[in-house]
């Protein structure tokens, strides 16, 4: 049987699977649905992925190109649920713009960096240098990016025929052939379509609006041009980015195959940002990348051994380092994921009994953390100093230890009433994790470098990493990044038998051996209740440290609502020793806040 190999390019309307030899030559090509990753979602992505193996023998490589990638956690997790369907088999995975950018670097070999500008549904420009530094502007979906797109395109329309309307209370000519082509009645049904229509949908009123332009239409005019500029405008940052002054652009997309007018316009565009820019089309369809792609796994895995590996370069800010130089080595099975032998027959302990048995567990771990007193309270001095220079205090971590790095953050400003910037919680998988677990999430080490490079981390900043094994990726690729700044960091955990590469042991390590759980494994129960503790301990007193706290009393509280406004005038009484009534009206002239309100009172005292 012929060896085979497979191309999957995916995008937001339709899907393309290429079949051919290992030379590159077609056996097959198949048009298959909508296959952008993140919309998909894992499910969508099997039943993508088993529709593509029904139709095309077992190959010997494939590559995907999928639309929806945006990193390293993307790219594992469509590896996953691939090798389910393809058990062994070489893969290349990238975003569907690096596979188009194979067929420019393959077809345009003139320029040693290229830059694609892609406008079809979407948008996105993406460039790659010789030496492989890549740049990206665009590619955010409809919501926050596609600048340019034909989704952009139909959009700005109905809002510049809707502004027209409102401004001159003239329905202008674009709107009829918008409302026609929409199948809408007026423009107030179209508050409805928008709600519920799809990218797809809306997207293909942009062909009214180029039929209106190439008619001279005004309105589309404006409409048009603004789309070019914007993709002109994004193509020259990305090739600036690249740091190359005379790169390649390769365009792609419908907007420019099915509008070569769109193309020109275009180039002058850019022209006018570049002077000297040379623009191709694309000359065959990007799926080609993707079978382009997965030769080159067979090249390289063919000239395996016969070269030497370049030197690694020295992590940057840009640069993370190796994951497998960074995470610690555990040289014994983590406290937390041992039995604990008075929790065997949990299962069927009495009620008041499986109440004792927590009870009894629970209160070993005060003296656990005492037993890191000396670490703790060096944590605790750095983070006051850090606050009382400038600086932030950020929690990373994963699942449950995530989410209390979240919540502790989260009650600093209305305790002590300070920025929601000065202690700030990172969690794997984002806002979403907090309810729900994303896979793979607390894997992705550069994302975890990337999240505290984008909060605008500064060596003047602290990290604590939270992590009850020791060992989440997320969490290091935090730490390492704080370490390649000279920022200090910490690490919460409950692994005693880590042992850590030369060079990237953290700064603090905080380690109770709260023991194993009740539930093995299951680190919400002891490791989660002593995080809890240490947690309030570092924020409390490093907020006693910088003047937050007067006696034992929150004198910086955001009374915002009758208890806390109640507690408030309570507190200035005590300090004061002034009457109820006359505290409570001198705090609402004093807009809540209890130490102004404490200065005037003893200012009029002192008179």
């Amino acid at each position: 049987m012929t060896s085979t190999l497979l191309g999957l390019e995916t995008g937001g309307t339709r899907s393309t699977l290429l079949v051919t030899t290992v030379e590159g030559d077609l056996i097959e090509k198949h048009t298959l649905g909508p296959g952008n990753s993140r919309l998909l979602g894992d499910v969508g992505l099997r039943k993508l992925f088993e529709e593509c193996g029904a139709l095309a023998p077992q190959p010997v490589a494939i590559g995907f190109g999928m639309a929806g990638v945006r990193d390293a956690r993307d790219c594992a997790v469509i590896r996953k649920i691939a090798e389910k369907v393809w058990p062994g088999v070489r893969m290349w995975v990238d975003h569907d713009l690096a596979s188009a950018l194979m067929v420019a670097q393959r077809s345009f070999k003139e320029t040693s960096s290229h830059v694609l500008v892609l406008s079809g549904t979407g948008s996105c420009c993406f460039g790659r240098s010789i030496q492989g530094k890549e740049a990206k502007c665009g590619g955010w979906g409809h919501h926050l990016g596609d600048r340019g797109s034909a989704y952009d395109v139909a959009h700005t329309a109905i809002r510049k025929v809707i502004e027209v309307y409102d401004q001159t209370g003239k329905w202008p000519k674009l709107g009829e052939r918008l409302l026609h082509v929409s199948m809408q009645n007026e423009p107030n049904d179209w508050i409805q379509w928008f709600q519920t229509a799809q990218k797809s949908e809306v997207a293909s009123l942009a062909v009214p609006v180029f039929e209106a332009w190439k008619q001279r239409d005004a309105l589309a005019g404006k409409v048009i041009h603004q789309a070019a500029e914007l993709l002109a405008s994004d193509a020259h940052a990305c090739a600036s980015r690249l740091g190359d002054a005379g790169p390649g652009f390769v365009v792609a997309g419908s907007m420019f195959l099915k509008q070569p007018s769109f193309t020109r316009l275009f180039q002058k565009k850019l022209r006018a940002k570049r002077r000297h820019a040379k623009v191709h089309t694309i000359p065959q369809e990007s799926v080609w990348g993707t079978i382009y792609a997965a030769q080159t796994l067979l090249d390289q895995e063919a000239a395996e051994g016969r070269t030497k590996p370049s030197a690694r370069s020295k992590p940057s800010r840009s640069t993370p380092p190796a994951r497998k130089d960074v995470l610690p080595d555990s040289v014994g099975i983590s406290l937390t994921e041992r039995r604990l032998d008075a929790s065997r027959k949990l299962d069927t302990l009495s009620g008041p009994k499986a109440l004792d048995l927590f009870i009894n567990e629970d209160a070993s771990i005060p003296e656990a953390i005492r037993k890191e007193k000396k670490q703790l309270l060096k944590w605790i001095r750095w983070t006051t100093e850090a606050f009382e220079k400038g600086g932030r205090l950020f929690y990373v971590g994963a699942g449950t230890s995530g989410r209390l790095g979240v919540l502790d953050a989260s009650e600093c400003p209305p305790t002590f009433g300070v920025s929601p910037e000065m202690v700030q919680g990172i969690m794997a998988g984002g806002s979403t994790a907090l309810w729900n677990a994303v896979e793979g999430a607390e894997d992705d080490f550069e994302a975890g470098w990337r999240a505290l490079g984008l909060r605008g981390f500064t060596e003047k900043d602290l990290v604590l990493g939270i992590a009850a094994s020791g060992r989440t990726p997320f969490v290091h690729g935090a730490l390492a990044y704080a370490r390649i700044i000279k920022a200090r960091q910490g690490l919460l955990c409950f692994n005693p038998h880590l042992k850590w590469p030369r060079m990237h042991r953290p700064d603090v390590i905080l380690c109770p051996l709260t023991g194993p759980e009740i539930l093995t494994g299951s680190t919400r129960l002891k490791a989660g209740t002593a995080t809890k503790l240490v947690l309030n301990m570092i924020t409390t007193l490093a907020m006693v440290g910088i003047g937050k706290v007067k006696s034992n009393l929150m004198i910086d509280v955001q009374a915002t609502n009758e208890k806390l406004r109640d507690r408030a005038a309570r507190m200035v009484v005590t300090l004061t020793g002034a009457e109820y009534n006359i505290a409570f009206k001198t705090l609402e002239q004093s807009a809540w806040k209890i130490q102004k309100a404490c200065f005037k009172l003893e200012k009029r005292k002192n008179r």
